[in-house]
């Protein structure tokens, strides 16, 4: 695999299941995409995964993700537990994929 591709991963949130884009940089930081806009970023640091900060973020061609209650959507909040979720579902893929 393209190590710097985008893939699709699946975590449960709450009741839900939600599909999240991941777009991989080469500064090893993960894009968290969801609907076509940028929900946050990771970085593995030190063993663990880490939320960066919005204002160390480029969005790039991508607006910041904004919840519409009327959209139907899942309103997907980077918590620390929703963080190490999708660092582990990252490290799954990585690693299926190095195999």
């Amino acid at each position: 695999m393209d190590f710097m591709k985008p893939f699709n991963i699946k975590i449960g949130y709450g009741a839900n299941e939600v599909t999240l884009t991941i777009l991989p940089s080469d500064d090893h930081h993960y894009k968290v995409i969801y609907y076509g806009a940028v929900l946050g970023a990771l970085k593995y640091d030190q063993d663990c995964w880490e939320l960066i900060e919005q204002d160390q973020l480029e969005a790039g061609d991508l607006p910041y993700y904004q919840h519409d209650v009327n959209s139907g959507n899942v309103n997907v909040i980077l918590n620390p537990a929703t963080v190490d979720e999708i660092g582990e579902e990252i490290e799954h893929i990585l690693q299926t994929e190095e195999d």
